[in-house]
């Protein structure tokens, strides 16, 4: 698809629900381990994930095709390879097995699905 004018809007659409996809995986995730439903807390674990989303975008230029699901299938897994990498080297947190198989399940599915249902109804 030609980016064209409507294109252009969707810019903002795409990136909002990609954003709101992972703060709500932190904050789920947040509440299923009673830690504390602040902000800060929030940022904190939102913090990694959304520092890959950024990145994942620029990687896979999401801004050409912010729908396709090629762009989410590479959102996706950048998001989750920078977040872990981030949450580990930079928020000095833990990435177990159990929380990188949760993330990634959670995220394709949600970062992919949106898209999915965007595509089909249009």
């Amino acid at each position: 698809m030609a980016q064209t004018g409507g294109m252009k809007q969707r810019v903002p659409v795409a990136v909002g629900l990609d954003v709101f996809v992972v703060v709500a995986f932190a904050a789920i995730g947040r509440r299923n381990h009673d830690e504390s439903p602040g902000v800060t807390g929030l940022i904190e674990t939102a913090g990694p994930f959304l520092i890959g989303l950024a990145l994942a975008w620029a990687a896979a230029r999401a801004w050409r095709e912010p729908f396709d699901l090629t762009t989410g299938a590479i959102v996706w897994i950048g998001t989750v390879a920078i977040g872990m990498l981030a949450r580990k080297f930079l928020f000095d947190d833990g990435t177990a097995t159990s929380f990188v198989i949760v993330a990634s399940v959670f995220l394709g599915v949600f970062l992919n699905g949106w898209r999915a249902v965007a595509r089909r109804r249009a």
